[in-house]
């Protein structure tokens, strides 16, 4: 009988996790734009100084 590669199971289960975890940020990020209101289109944002 084959041994269990157990070190490949951890390392799917971390991809799968992180994976999840950017899929969540991503959603996140997407909510804080939506609820950011936009500049209006006539002003641009301010320059630097050079």
């Amino acid at each position: 009988m084959a041994k269990p590669n157990y070190s490949f199971e951890k390392r799917q289960r971390e991809i799968a996790k992180k994976k999840q975890q950017e899929e969540k940020d991503a959603r996140k990020r997407e909510a804080r734009e939506a609820a950011k209101p936009a500049p209006p289109p006539d002003q641009e944002p301010p320059a630097g100084n050079s």
